[in-house]
């Protein structure tokens, strides 16, 4: 693939930038991730470019941290990120907030407990906390739980969960229902200084209007009409028959601004409140106000609420509340793993997938159940940067980065598919064989020592990869780190496992080709689900989950639930059950 001129400059310059920050060393996982960040329009070719970026950052990483540096001034100027605050950045990616003060920027993360958390999540999360440390500042968790009808104790409880096991930790923990009456005073100070009016027009005739523009009879009437209909809210009218609208412009272009809702009926019970209160904030106004009287300086959300910004400074600047700043970041979500609750709930209702923690979602339930590292997700996340640029990068690079952390500190064990078997029956082996009786000792990990090693009960059966050993009839194979054979027929079966007949032919490692094993007499049956992208062009993937059955080492029957390996020439996988596994990745 010819490879633009400013493309190859661009991928030159994050991987300088790259090694510098990382005392020499440039990692191809990160600067792919940044190419997508910087260049979205790139996400579609990247496999392509994959090549070229490990070429650049060979080559950078061929240079000594000095020419490197000097390199990178070159195309961009370096100046010592933070120095006008004394920021501290973990991560060059993150930009400095605008009129920040170390020690006084607050940042918060305002989950509605609807659902269980994501990816997406993750991201808004991580970016809160990190910026709070660096300013050496406060994260306030704030529970956005003003809506009864779809808000459940198990989702507060799965959303600090998430948490938890991200590592984040918030110097506040929160609920937007403990504040109900102190919103409820605002609301009040907002329609007597005419910011706000109770509207008791039809649903349909509201949406109607707002589409075209026109002003509702209710508006015009005076403050103390509207007061106590506000009163009666509480105690007479039902859902739907009266919400609290902004004052806005019912002829702005941003529809946003012509007449919001601020507050309605709901009667359904609160998780946490019961059927104490009826009348619940929206959004718009509780995030505004909460945001206020919090102490939060910077209010980073994602920008598909850009549009409202008008609304949540016109609400605090008609109260005379503080206003916070407000920035926004692209959404988070991987090629063909939905984010949004509209098309995951379905599945799970219709049993297309087995919950929240489907290993094939990107929920944070479902990441840590596949065995993705709670690490490799914060330095993904931080990797990406803080870019309104749409963000959907392939679900390979948070993979890459997980396997980079994960690689030196797992055992490997030996697995054969069941659906590519071979019992093999190996003749002539010698009457001394130098292993200890009937096991040999293999070491767990090639450069690991640490990790120990595991004793395999062998005689003279094995079960091979029918792919390995099928077209090396009558040559000679070595079983790895056990001997070597020569194969000298395969016999196929429709019905079950082929059946394959070796001569042994010595311990001598040879530059021979190289086929894993399982002894018969050490063998013990899995099953490994491998997750595949759940939707393609926008529609469900009936094969996206594979299930394959296999043969392993005893060794993986012994693991805890949670525990890694890595299946050589399959994949890493985590134990999930007796006998399960799921696939992380290759």
């Amino acid at each position: 693939m010819a490879v633009e001129e400013d493309t190859l400059l661009l991928i030159r310059r994050l991987a300088l930038r790259n090694a510098v920050e990382h005392d020499g060393k440039a990692m191809v996982d990160k600067v792919t991730a940044k190419v997508i960040a910087v260049r979205p329009d790139l996400r579609s070719s990247i496999r392509m470019l994959i090549p070229t970026i490990r070429a650049v950052v060979d080559e950078v990483n061929r240079l000594s941290i000095d020419e490197q540096r000097s390199s990178l001034e070159a195309i961009e100027p370096i100046t010592e990120a933070g120095a006008e605050v004394g920021v501290e950045h973990r991560y060059h990616n993150l930009p400095q907030l605008p009129d920040a003060v170390m020690g006084r920027v607050v940042t918060r993360f305002p989950p509605e407990p609807n659902g269980y958390p994501h990816i997406g999540h993750a991201k808004a999360v991580i970016i809160d906390e990190e910026y709070a440390r660096m300013y050496k500042g406060r994260f306030i968790l704030r529970f956005d739980d003003t809506n009864p009808a779809k808000e459940k104790r198990e989702y507060y409880d799965a959303i600090m969960d998430g948490l938890r096991w991200l590592n984040v930790k918030p110097d506040l923990i929160k609920n937007t229902s403990d504040d109900i009456e102190l919103l409820y005073s605002y609301a009040e100070r907002l329609i007597e200084v005419d910011g706000a009016y109770v509207c008791t027009c039809k649903p349909d005739t509201i949406k109607r209007n707002r589409a075209s523009g026109i002003e509702c009879a209710c508006r015009s009437l005076s403050r103390e009409e509207h007061m106590e209909r506000w009163h009666k809210m509480f105690n007479e009218y039902r859902a739907n028959q009266a919400i609290l609208r902004f004052k806005g412009d019912m002829r702005s272009s941003n529809t946003v601004m012509r007449d919001p809702t601020l507050f309605r009926i709901i009667e359904h019970e609160h998780p946490l409140k019961g059927y104490r209160y009826r009348v619940w904030p929206t959004y718009d106004f509780a995030a505004s106000i909460e945001d206020s009287i919090d102490g939060v300086t910077h209010a980073l959300r994602s920008k598909e609420y850009e549009l409202r910004n008008e609304l949540y400074y016109a609400i605090l600047d008609r109260l005379g509340l503080r206003k916070p700043i407000v920035l926004e970041f692209s959404r988070l979500e991987f090629e063909g793993m939905p984010v949004s609750k509209r098309k995951i709930a379905p599945l799970i209702e219709k049993g297309l997938v087995k919950g929240w923690d489907d290993p094939r979602l990107p929920t944070l339930a479902a990441l840590r159940r596949r065995g993705i590292q709670p690490e490799a997700i914060r330095e993904f996340v931080l990797s990406l940067g803080f870019t309104k640029a749409d963000t959907k990068p392939p679900f390979e690079v948070l993979e890459a980065i997980n396997r980079r952390m994960i690689d030196a500190s797992v055992p490997r064990l030996f697995m054969v598919r069941l659906d590519d078997c071979a019992r093999a029956k190996v003749y002539g082996l010698a009457d001394g064989m130098p292993i200890d009786g009937s096991t040999v000792v293999i070491r767990n990990h090639p450069t690991n020592k640490a990790l120990g090693s595991r004793a395999i009960k062998v005689r003279d059966e094995f079960y091979l990869p029918l792919s390995d050993i099928i077209d090396a009839v009558g040559r000679e194979i070595r079983l790895i780190d056990l001997y070597n054979v020569v194969i000298e027929r395969v016999e196929p079966s429709e019905g079950g496992y082929a059946t394959a007949y070796a001569t042994f032919t010595g311990y001598e490692v040879k530059d021979v080709k190289k086929v894993q094993w399982v002894s018969v007499d050490d063998a013990v049956k899995i099953r490994v689900l491998v997750p595949r992208h759940l939707y393609i062009d926008d529609a469900y993937n009936p094969k996206s989950l594979e299930i394959v059955d296999a043969y392993a080492e005893s060794y993986a029957s012994r693991m805890d639930v949670g525990s890694i390996v890595q299946f050589v020439r399959f994949g890493f996988c985590r134990a999930d059950a007796d006998g399960i596994f799921i696939m992380s990745h290759k």
